[in-house]
């Protein structure tokens, strides 16, 4: 089986490998087999592809869309490396408000699972990082929210005190003010 998986401690998030067949010219691997991700519990009908290229200690989130559009979205790290994290944003979770940080890698090959209900977000590690996501609903600029990446109440650990973070995200609301999911 050319995938792992490993549940994560929030119900919902998943962490995948795709094993790496590699000889002295360089390596395949698998980035998303239906069958294979569907025993996982993965069943998604994948609506848009996106990829974005990131400098070193740039942070991307926490964004997120809400009904009737809400996004899943599956991570991977084509070039370089981030320390992704997801924050629980269902209200009726008793996980809501924890979040998760995990390293993916062009070299690891680990990719996150992040359902509906999650605010994603980022931190790139290397200068040049290309990061590549599937979603399940393709973008709407009506359902699109955020939460500021530095939210007290979240206290996430991005590891960096200053990084490079859009206009836009940094006047992102609060956690406490933001629409999260039923």
């Amino acid at each position: 089986m050319p995938f792992s998986h490993k549940n994560l401690e929030i119900e919902g998030l998943i962490l995948i490998n795709s094993v790496k067949f590699g000889d002295d010219r360089g390596y395949f691997m698998e980035t998303f087999k239906k069958s294979q991700f569907k025993t996982m519990g993965i069943d998604e009908d994948f609506q848009q592809d996106n990829l974005s290229v990131s400098n070193k200690h740039v942070i991307r989130g926490l964004h997120y869309q809400i009904d009737p559009k809400p996004q899943g979205k599956l991570v991977r790290v084509v070039r370089g490396a981030i320390h992704d994290v997801a924050v629980d944003i269902r209200k009726s979770s008793k996980t809501l408000g924890r979040w998760i940080k995990v390293e993916l890698s062009a070299e690891n090959g680990n990719m996150l699972w992040i359902p509906p209900g999650f605010a994603h977000g980022f931190l790139s590690l290397e200068d040049n990082t290309i990061v590549e996501y599937k979603t399940t609903n393709e973008y709407s600029k009506d359902d699109e929210r955020s939460i500021v990446w530095n939210d007290p109440d979240l206290a996430i650990d991005w590891g960096i005190d200053t990084p490079l973070v859009s206009p836009k995200d940094m006047e992102a609301p609060l956690f406490k003010d933001a629409e999260i999911f039923p």
